[in-house]
């Protein structure tokens, strides 16, 4: 069997019965239920939940129904190699395949943090495609394989697309950034898109409420400098900053950095 976090939604490598524990959940940036940690399959999954394949903004998403483990959605990213998935969803049936074919299969999968490695792997083999993910957040990868492609230093590029490491949640932290237009920043939750459209935030731990130290959100402005961009998506359905997603970046790092000093934000 492929055993399946239901926290995490992370895909483990082939064994007989489930891990004893989902080391990705029990990390402070994840949490294990109360009740304890639960498993599942592929199989299982499908059974009781289907993806929606729908426009999120300019892009196509992907998401599963009712909600499973973190919630977040997939984006099918045109480029100039080739559709590029942006993070990944656990379920993958032949409804979803069908309809990603139907848009002209993948060319590669880029994942921005080891909370949504999902079953990067199975979409690999499916669309016969390379998994991206930065050699900083190696550790994390639960089902080890063939199709993933660790890649190291700040930036990768993707046709006109650019994978920029930015750290903060995870080491390995990445974005995306396409230059399309005006350019948009898909961002995950390494920048949050949060419910006040005009500001975005940055954690270490989410569900733990556990902030980072200002210097590091520094860093991860000063990193975004170089890039234009417009639009910010984030990680979940309709989760998306329309205009001055640069500005709204930067000015948000001022603000966490004076509340982490206690000065009036």
């Amino acid at each position: 069997m492929l055993p399946i976090c239901h926290t995490c939604g992370v895909q483990f490598g082939a064994s007989q019965r489930p891990p004893e524990t989902c080391p990705i959940c029990e990390d402070a940036r994840q949490w294990v239920p109360v009740g304890g940690q639960r498993w599942t399959t592929m199989e299982e999954l499908a059974a009781t939940h289907v993806n929606a394949v729908r426009r999120d903004g300019e892009l196509v998403g992907i998401g599963t129904a009712p909600r499973f483990a973190i919630g977040q959605r997939t984006l099918v990213v045109p480029s100039a190699i080739g559709n590029v998935l942006w993070e990944c969803v656990t379920l993958l049936d032949d409804a979803t395949a069908e309809a990603v074919e139907a848009l002209g299969g993948l060319a590669a999968i880029a994942i921005s943090h080891p909370h949504y490695h999902s079953a990067m792997v199975e979409w690999a083999h499916r669309f016969d495609c390379p998994v991206l993910v930065h050699a900083a957040d190696a550790e994390w990868i639960m089902r080890p394989d063939d199709a993933i492609e660790l890649w190291d230093g700040d930036t990768r590029e993707l046709g006109e697309l650019t994978l920029l490491r930015l750290g903060g949640h995870f080491p390995g932290g990445t974005v995306l950034h396409r230059p399309d237009g005006t350019g948009t920043l898909l961002s995950g939750d390494i920048v949050q898109v949060i419910p006040d459209r005009g500001w975005v935030s940055f954690m270490y731990s989410y569900p733990n409420l556990i902030p980072l130290p200002a210097a590091e959100v520094e860093r991860m402005a000063d990193a975004l400098e170089p890039f234009a961009f417009e639009t910010i998506q984030g990680a979940w359905w309709e989760t998306t900053v329309p205009r001055d997603g640069k500005t709204i970046v930067r000015r948000s790092a001022e603000r966490y950095v004076r509340a982490l000093q206690g000065e009036p934000i």
